[in-house]
């Protein structure tokens, strides 16, 4: 078996045009498997430079490999099963600016250097204060980035033409909104001056992202039959599904310049991110909220079997397409073909997700992710949407505790607030005092929920049946 490098596999040159903020499993088989089959398939023609954006990372395994290394896809397309092995040749090198920050911050010297990418985790855009200019390099990943755009205006005397293309991965709703916040804060704190900060409003553009794409990462139990398979002694592996999902809050120019749809890629340039952060959280979420209960308490407990149960597959198929998607204001076609995607992903193959690891928090859940829909069908169609009451319901059957109809031990895990109440109110045996008191609990739903017309006898009658006749007679009622 070969060792994995530029000397054993083909590595082609390509110009630097993009520096990338993070080495993770996440980037790598997401945003660099996206540069990929632009290059392969556009003349998009360009390499990544890798920073590593914390102190202790992966550059050193990287470089080890002249950053080479195999994307394992898996899932279903369209109905196929795909198991596909990719080597990603885009990173040119990696850089530890903690080690190596003159070299760091010569990437802003380079003349063709157009975009910055990155996904420091949600708490890598944030403000720190004790982060001075001087610093070799300022601790956060905002700071860093300041520092790189100022030495860049400075190298190039403010020339209009040599601003940055900013695309932030990081899973916050409107990161690129946050990060640019966090520049100007910067400019501010060091006094970088008012030409500097024209210089980044006029010359740069920081857009808003949203990412889709599961990615498991090392595939540890399969690692020695995928080397085998790649006779390649390939350390770095990342294992994704098939599916992926990049929607991009910026104007068609952008989209000129990253030509990603060209590539025949399901990335997509819209005016605003904010429907598709909603269809996501409503369609792919919302379901596996509800879901995930009412599976278990039937006796189901993994996604995929929930998908293929004869009465909890279409339980699920109410939710998502009868109730959650009559919300939802993006055209029906796209919204139609996203939920479809999201049942394939829900059916993948090779993963399987544990229907009790989505049950974490399940009331703060039900409540960013599936609440508002709930509401939106009520107005629109003057009914409660049952599966939903019913998965509510489910929740608050589950927090009892207890033993499932198998004999196997239901254990919930929240807030211990949350936990408590509910202790408290399943202790009088009334399912009516235990409805209007989780309805009532404003300290979960940030309102009084007794109030929505009709949901406390609903959601009292479900629990009733889920007591009577167990859970899964309960769903082929609503059915």
């Amino acid at each position: 078996m070969k060792a994995l490098n530029k000397e054993t596999a083909n590595k082609t040159v390509r110009p630097e045009r993009i520096i990338q903020f993070g080495e993770g499993n996440f980037l790598r088989a997401f945003v660099d498997w996206i540069i990929y089959n632009m290059d392969q398939k556009t003349d998009f023609n360009s390499s990544v430079v890798v920073v590593q954006p914390i102190d202790k990372g992966m550059v050193d395994m990287l470089n080890a490999q002249d950053c080479l290394y195999h994307v394992n896809l898996q899932g279903l397309d369209k109905g196929e099963t795909v198991n596909s092995l990719t080597m990603i040749d885009v990173i040119s090198r990696a850089l530890n600016p903690y080690t190596q920050n003159a070299e760091f911050m010569k990437l802003a010297e380079q003349p063709e250097m157009r975009f910055v990418i990155s996904n420091t985790t949600e708490a890598g855009i944030a403000f720190d204060p004790s982060c001075k200019l001087e610093d070799a390099p300022a601790s956060s990943y905002p700071g860093k980035l300041t520092q790189l755009l100022y030495h860049r205006y400075k190298t190039f005397n403010g020339d209009m033409s040599k601003g940055l293309i900013i695309f932030p991965c990081e899973l916050i709703f409107l990161n690129g909104h946050k990060l640019k916040e966090t520049i100007y804060q910067y400019i501010e704190l060091w006094n970088l001056g008012d030409d500097f900060k024209n210089w980044f409003e006029k010359a740069c553009g920081v857009y808003a992202t949203l990412v889709d794409r599961i990615v498991p990462g090392f595939p540890r139990k399969e690692i020695a039959e995928i080397k085998e398979k790649l006779q390649y002694d390939d350390n770095l592996v990342v294992q994704g599904e098939i599916f992926h999902l990049w929607v991009i809050e910026a104007p068609q120019e952008v989209a000129k310049e990253f030509p990603a749809d060209k590539a025949g890629l399901n990335v997509l340039f819209v005016p605003s991110e904010a429907p598709y952060h909603e269809r996501k959280v409503t369609l792919l979420n919302g379901p596996h909220t509800v879901l995930s209960p009412v599976a278990y308490l039937s006796g189901v407990n993994i996604v995929r079997d929930a998908c293929q149960h004869p009465v909890i597959g279409k339980y699920i198929n109410k939710v998502m397409f009868d109730e959650l998607m009559e919300t939802l204001n993006l055209p029906k076609e796209e919204l139609e073909k996203f939920a479809h995607d999201v049942l394939e992903r829900f059916n993948n193959p090779f993963v399987d997700h544990q229907v009790t690891s989505i049950m974490l928090n399940s009331f703060p859940k039900f409540q960013t992710r599936d609440l508002p829909g709930l509401k939106v069908y009520l107005e629109r169609k003057g009914e409660l949407p049952k599966g939903l009451v019913l998965g509510l319901a489910a929740i608050i059957t589950y927090y009892k505790g207890g033993v499932r109809e198998d004999g196997a031990e239901i254990v919930p895990n929240d807030a211990q607030d949350i936990m408590d109440l509910l202790k408290q109110l399943w202790a009088t045996g009334d399912t009516q005092k235990v409805a209007e008191g989780v309805l009532a609990a404003e300290f979960i739903w940030g309102e009084n929920l007794n109030n929505i017309p009709g949901l406390t006898a609903a959601v009292k009658a479900d629990l009733d049946s889920i007591q009577a006749k167990g859970m899964l007679e309960t769903v082929k009622s609503i059915l």
